[in-house]
């Protein structure tokens, strides 16, 4: 774990570094970013986690997008998320809010359009982005998350979201835990790849380890406010968009049908399926990445 740790503390493009900056949004938090550098004068690549997750869900993506594609990478982590400003006021834990903050950070570094990579919640993000500030969004890549989810994938989301079993009292215990939850869409995977999953998602804290989200965003998922009633005009937003959708084989939150029923809408809709992973693909695996490099290197924003 030692290791994963002294990663974190890079600084510079080297080996994978970044530096981070900050945005204090109209409402208050602020909104910490990771930044890759890489050429100015192209569109950056704008990465974007999912709902409980944060900025080192791109630790090892981030730096291979900067390094194949010499575009800058922007790797926000959602207010309530990681380093980021937790919300005094739960309500704004909503997509409308975190679209906002986005595209508040993209006109802060004077980033007229960006290429969208977005996780579940991110790929939401990035469709409503599409429908809100279209001129933003020069390509997207969406990573298991459509304009339906099943709902085996949304109890079950919800069960760990909204769940409350305390600290762990160390790395290994946090590891079971994230197997546990996580175990369905990873199947087979070794003790070292869920000792790494749970460095992603734990901080340390006086008490022990605890997920590195604010709690509070549990309220609008138990709500059921964590997207809109109607996706579909969202994705339509993406119609003349180029747009990559990636799918875990194994997943429980994107079936065949939706699938097939966004490429009726948007024909010319690349589909790439990850064998043996669920939700979420991390886009770095032998399936994904190619797809992804060369998504991300034919783009000319």
């Amino acid at each position: 774990m030692f290791g994963l740790l002294k990663r974190e503390k890079k600084t510079g493009n080297a080996s994978g570094g970044y530096r981070w900056g900050e945005l204090k949004t109209a409402d208050g938090p602020v909104v910490r970013y990771r930044l890759y550098d890489g050429n100015p004068d192209i569109a950056p690549v704008l990465c974007l986690h999912g709902l409980t997750r944060n900025s080192r869900d791109f630790e090892e993506l981030a730096p291979m997008i900067a390094e194949a594609t010499g575009r800058r990478v922007i790797v926000p982590e959602m207010r309530g998320r990681g380093r980021s400003d937790a919300d005094p006021q739960p309500e704004r834990y909503n997509p409308a809010v975190y679209v906002a903050d986005v595209l508040a950070l993209l006109e802060d570094l004077n980033v007229e359009k960006a290429l969208w990579v977005g996780t579940s919640m991110g790929g939401l993000i990035t469709m409503i982005a599409a429908h809100s500030d279209p001129e933003k969004v020069a390509a997207a890549a969406i990573n298991d998350i459509g304009p339906e989810l099943q709902t085996e994938g949304i109890t079950r989301i919800e069960s760990y979201v909204c769940g409350d079993s305390g600290p762990a009292k160390d790395w290994g215990e946090a590891a079971e835990r994230t197997k546990g939850v996580n175990g369905v869409a990873f199947p087979g995977e070794t003790q070292a790849f869920w000792e790494r999953f749970a460095w992603r998602l734990y901080r340390e804290t006086p008490d022990g380890l605890v997920l590195d989200y604010d709690t509070a965003i549990s309220g609008n998922v138990s709500k059921g406010e964590t997207a809109p009633p109607d996706m579909w005009p969202f994705f339509e937003a993406l119609k003349p968009v180029p747009t990559l959708l990636f799918r875990g084989a194994i997943t429980d939150l994107l079936d065949p049908e939706t699938v097939a029923r966004m490429q009726e809408i948007k024909p010319d809709l690349a589909v790439v399926e990850v064998a043996g992973v669920g939700h979420a693909p991390f886009m770095t695996e032998p399936d994904a990445w190619p797809k992804l490099e060369a998504f991300l290197k034919a783009q000319k924003a």
